[in-house]
């Protein structure tokens, strides 16, 4: 065999191999996080004078803990209300920090008590 065909042998082998080495680690990203509130109900009223009151100062005392580097931000992001039918309700809270929308969500039973927190990367924004 001659030399010309060995290279263009090892050379499509090596492509071929790099190649399959992205295509794997393309197939192995980490997939976005997925929405927690998916099949909740936004509520009409955002009003946060017409939620439970338990509710919301549990949500003004949560982000009154964030660190205040966080909590400075608050502000400029927003405060959504929702429901699930059933009686249990949850609070985001979207904070926009560094180009990444933080986001906080509150579930609350119900009884309008706080029974988890999650909390994952909205998205992106341009600063």
């Amino acid at each position: 065999m001659n030399s010309s065909i060995k290279n263009c042998n090892r050379w499509f082998t090596f492509h071929l191999l790099l190649a399959t080495a992205l295509w794997i680690i393309g197939c192995t990203a980490p997939k976005p996080a997925s929405n927690p509130l998916a099949g909740w109900n936004y509520c009409f009223s955002q009003n946060p004078d017409k939620i439970d009151k338990a509710i919301r100062n549990d949500y003004q005392d949560y982000i009154q803990k964030l660190p205040s580097e966080v909590r400075y931000y608050v502000p400029g992001g927003g405060i959504n209300f929702f429901e699930d039918g059933t009686g249990q309700h949850a609070v985001k809270i979207e904070i926009p920090l560094h180009g990444v929308y933080s986001e906080h969500v509150l579930f609350y039973d119900k009884e309008n008590k706080r029974v988890k927190v999650i909390i994952y990367s909205g998205g992106r924004y341009a600063s």
